[in-house]
């Protein structure tokens, strides 16, 4: 578990759930307000974590409680300013918008923390981007509601930077409890204002505890513990592929209808990964986190595993 490889195939598998997650939830949400269906979906979540493990209650401290809670409203934002985006405009446009953390990561982390933002960091999220927008994009529209998805872009790059700076050190199975139990206390606070409403359908039921169980409690433990051996930079480009994942299934399925722009735009943000992480495993027997080490930023950081 200590080569940063683990960490980032870890984090690939991340952005294949939430793919097939977000091509679950299409159906779903169609059903059931959006809000009230992360509401439940956070809270069933937390729950799961907890009866699972009930005994890292007492690894709770008051500082994880702070970081945790921090990053989880964070995160719940994300979810809050994306929903709001989604009803301004097109689920494309928003989509592209949301993805534009992918570039805004590396411009936070040099912001607040003066991360070095390295050349290969640089060419992989400018490929990243244009994928994006191949994939995503199939219109022009320009409207005032669009500043939510930016708004929402800033607030996922926030939750990866603020994660990859302040994860070291904690349990990580702790740290993403408390984020969950964060993020459901904000989408509750967006349901209950006109009234919760249950999952209406067996099937929505079953998106609900599907994307609960995997692309929750798995896809955000995951995500924590990632971050505490990956620069952020790198971990935005590499869930840029979650677009990718969602583009392929949807096509699997037949929500979708595979088209050249995307297929070209799948194959650039693959490539972007690949430019980003080849030389980090070459780089792999260095020491950690030297600042620069080879003009590319921040070398990835092999921890040792968190206790569980």
């Amino acid at each position: 578990m200590k080569r940063p490889g683990v960490a980032v195939w870890s984090l690939v598998a991340v952005a294949a759930m939430w793919g097939s997650a977000f091509v679950l939830m299409k159906p779903a949400i169609e059903q059931q307000p959006f809000f009230d269906f992360l509401a439940i979906r956070f809270t069933i979540a937390a729950l799961i974590m907890l009866a699972i493990k009930p005994k890292m209650v007492s690894a709770l401290t008051g500082r994880m409680l702070a970081v945790g809670a921090s990053l989880g409203v964070l995160l719940g934002l994300g979810y809050v300013t994306q929903t709001i985006a989604l009803e301004i405009t097109t689920a494309a446009i928003t989509g592209f918008l949301t993805g534009t953390y992918v570039v805004l990561t590396p411009v936070i982390g040099w912001l607040f923390f003066r991360h070095r933002i390295g050349g290969k960091v640089t060419i992989g999220a400018a490929l990243a981007l244009i994928g994006l927008g191949l994939i995503s994009i199939t219109g022009v529209s320009i409207e005032v509601g669009q500043i939510w998805g930016i708004a929402c872009a800033v607030f996922f790059a926030l939750h990866i930077v603020g994660l990859g700076r302040f994860s070291s050190g904690f349990d990580s199975y702790a740290l993403t409890f408390v984020q969950l139990c964060a993020v459901a206390v904000v989408c509750w606070i967006g349901a209950l204002p006109d009234g919760y409403q249950g999952p209406p359908t067996w099937d929505v039921w079953m998106a609900v505890l599907v994307t609960a169980v995997f692309a929750t409690v798995i896809g955000f433990f995951v995500q924590t513990w990632a971050q505490a051996r990956l620069e952020p930079s790198r971990v935005a480009i590499i869930l840029t592929l979650e677009v990718v994942f969602t583009a392929v299934i949807s096509v699997g399925v037949g929500q979708e209808v595979l088209a050249l722009t995307t297929a070209i735009g799948g194959a650039l943000m693959i490539a972007a990964m690949v430019i980003v992480e080849f030389p980090s495993r070459r780089r792999r027997a260095r020491i950690a986190g030297t600042p620069g080490a080879d003009g590319d930023g921040y070398d990835l950081v092999p921890l040792e595993p968190f206790p569980h």
